[in-house]
């Protein structure tokens, strides 16, 4: 009988084999539906295959050694409980966008530049979680990077996405870097490249903090963690929206996953100098992610600053479960991990939703501008239901699954008095306090999304006329709303399903949560907090439903009939309307003076004048303006000057090499 990492290995020969297929079938009338519909067999079969892992019980890692890689090692690939989970997050995924894909493709203008790279962007990120060696990894993570930069590209003819694509490019290559380095150092002067090699080898601390500092360079890079987060606003928009909501719910998830591997399994202890690293950066990236997120009106790039905030969330319940680690806490660490990878779960299902929820507004109305919609909740009614659904839960509302994990993350924060450290003591309630922060502006930000794009009156013909979607996307989109809200009530198997993984990183475990009567969740212990998704759910239908016969009830039958709300003014055209940008204003007075340099400018004709009076607000992004356009020009400017390098006489090329080697033999004597 097969192993179970052989199983999955066979999953993305089949995957590789669907992108081999499509470049055959890229013109036929049949390759969306033949490409997608296997793609979304197989990752239902590797889900299983993941699922039944993860839930089977206390089983031994099994792994596999193919003949390739490099000659003295091979290509080793693994499966333990951390990566079946992650497995469970990619194959999840995948099967969703393959299943909306089969609805949402048929509107592709160019489905031979996507359907290619769709089953191979998935085979890299499970070969990347399977890996078990640097060389694999590395090797495996570009793969990934390369399929996810060929579908930005797939609309390169559009106006910034060849610009997306480029810097999408060149981020992941300092990533890349950066992850070759810190597997350089876990190797040694030994060499040795294996995990299982480098897992036993000791590390000293200041090796530890290193690597640590270029993990968080090498995959924050790829999750969107500040500043190295400018990729994602851009990149996202470019992609079809199923490949968006894989890059986003999916793709910066496996990015944690080496985060993980690396930092809870590679080093070994962890020190308590590396949580608040990993505390400080997670913080600031969750609020300035959704302070970006509110400023922005289109749809796709108000998504993509959202997945920084929620990337920040997680890394900072990782600060956390560090935090507790290194102080032999295992029970908070625990906690604190199980929260964070909670979260990793419950992003991929409702940033998923949403993007594919993007999708369909983009199919049904060809707008991203949430100024240019309103309305759509009598034209397309069911993808507004679902929507809003998305919108709830990742504003952390109960009863829905946000609100489990980030309860949960609080609940961490909580066990911070019994660290010893008075810097956590002081750091981490202040922490907790930004968390605080950004979840309110997050429900703040889709309370803005959800109400200028599909509330008020149409603001465009476009909007006037749209169409509810097909029934795959409104299929992929209405399975992923009701795991919302099974994983927001029912959040007790989901924490003893992590519950392996938890042990397998942090050495301790939660209590079993199926004993908690009354399908409770109990954290720690009953004193410490408690809560029950089933009765808030059941709460919050009782009260509703009374409020609704009340009011039917006991209110007059007496048809009123007014002018619609114009915000104070007496016109009712549509433009009178709240839009996006008025909505965020209160916001952009406080926090956009300081972080964006916001400017309201303000064009008031004379009385008298029949020219218009408009507003233009100006919003700049002081991280890409102070460090990557320096950046960018210092390395152009260099250019420029080598330039003339090539252009040297022999006699100079030959003297250049002398001088190297002159250099580099004095460098090695003096080493030695």
């Amino acid at each position: 009988m097969m192993s179970a990492v052989a199983l999955q290995m066979v999953g993305v020969a089949g995957l590789l084999g669907l992108a081999v297929l499509a470049i055959v079938l890229s013109r036929s009338k049949f390759a969306t539906a033949v490409i997608y519909g296997a793609t979304m067999v197989i990752c239902l079969a590797a889900l299983a295959g993941a699922l039944r892992w993860l839930l089977g019980g206390p089983v031994d890692a099994t792994g596999l050694v193919l003949p390739v890689g490099l000659p003295w090692l091979g290509a080793h690939f693994r499966m333990d409980a951390l990566a079946a989970f992650f497995l469970v997050v990619v194959n999840l995924g995948g099967a969703a966008a393959s299943l909306y894909g089969l609805g949402y493709g048929r509107h592709e203008s160019s489905p031979h530049r996507v359907l290619p790279f769709f089953p191979a962007f998935l085979a890299g990120m499970n070969l990347v979680v399977l890996a078990d060696d640097a060389f694999s990894y590395l090797l495996c993570w570009e793969f990934m990077s390369l399929a996810s930069w060929a579908l930005v590209m797939a609309h390169h003819r559009e106006a910034g996405n060849a610009r997306a694509g480029y810097i999408y490019l060149v981020m992941a290559s300092f990533g890349t870097l950066a992850l070759l380095l810190a597997f350089g150092l876990l190797a040694g002067p030994a060499g040795d490249y294996g995990f299982a090699a480098i897992r036993n080898t000791p590390h000293t601390p200041n090796v530890a903090i290193l690597v640590l500092i270029l993990m968080l360079l090498g995959a924050g890079s790829k999750a969107g963690l500040l500043p190295l987060h400018v990729w994602l606003p851009l990149a996202h928009p470019a992609a079809p929206s199923h490949v968006s909501a894989l890059m986003s719910g999916v793709m910066t998830k496996v990015a944690i996953y080496g985060f993980i591997r690396v930092v809870f399994d590679l080093l070994g202890q962890p020190t308590w100098p590396a949580s608040v690293i990993v505390l400080g950066l997670g913080s600031i990236t969750a609020v300035m992610g959704i302070l970006y997120a509110m400023m922005e009106s289109d749809l796709k790039r108000l998504l993509a600053y959202s997945t920084i905030e929620n990337i920040g969330i997680i890394f900072v319940s990782l600060g956390l479960a560090l935090a507790f680690q290194a102080n032999g806490q295992k029970l908070p660490a625990a906690l604190a991990f199980t929260a964070a990878l909670f979260h990793v779960l419950n992003h991929s299902f409702f940033k998923s939703l949403l993007f594919f929820g993007a999708g369909a507004l983009l199919t049904a109305t060809g707008e991203r501008d949430m100024d240019r919609l309103g309305g759509l909740i009598h034209r397309m009614p069911l993808t507004s239901f679902v929507v809003l659904i998305g919108c709830v839960a990742i504003s952390a509302l109960p009863p829905f699954n946000g609100f489990v994990s980030e309860w949960l993350i609080f609940q961490a924060v909580l066990q911070s008095p019994g660290l010893p450290q008075w810097a956590l003591k002081i750091m981490v309630p202040a922490v907790g306090a930004m968390l605080a922060l950004a979840a309110a502006l997050a429900a703040a930000c889709f309370v803005k999304m959800f109400g200028v794009t599909f509330l008020g009156r149409p603001r465009s013909p476009a909007a006037e006329t749209a169409v509810e979607v097909d029934r795959y996307s409104l299929a992929a989109m209405s399975i992923l709303a009701a795991l919302c809200l099974l994983a927001g009530i029912l959040p007790g198997p989901v924490m003893d399903a992590l519950s392996p993984v938890a042990v397998e990183m942090t050495g301790g475990r939660l209590p079993v949560q199926a004993h908690a009567p009354w399908l409770s969740i109990v954290p720690i212990s009953e004193s410490r907090g408690s809560y029950n998704g089933l009765l808030v759910m059941v709460f919050i239908a009782i009260s509703a439903s009374l409020a609704v016969f009340f009011i039917h009830r006991f209110a007059s039958h007496a048809l009123r009939r007014g002018p619609a709300w114009g915000c104070g003014f007496p016109d009712s055209v549509p433009a009178a309307q709240y839009s996006g940008a008025s909505f965020a204003q209160p916001i952009r007075r406080v926090f956009g003076t300081l972080l964006f340099n916001a400017r309201d400018h303000v064009e008031m004709p004379a009385p008298g004048d029949t020219r218009p009076a408009r507003l233009r607000i100006e919003l700049h992004d002081l991280i890409w303006e102070w460090l990557y356009q320096p950046l960018a020009g210092a390395v152009g400017y260099a250019a420029d000057r080598l330039n003339a390098l090539q252009f040297l006489t022999i006699r100079r090329y030959l003297s250049l090499v002398f001088a190297t080697l002159v250099t580099l033999l004095l460098v090695l004597a003096i080493w030695s």
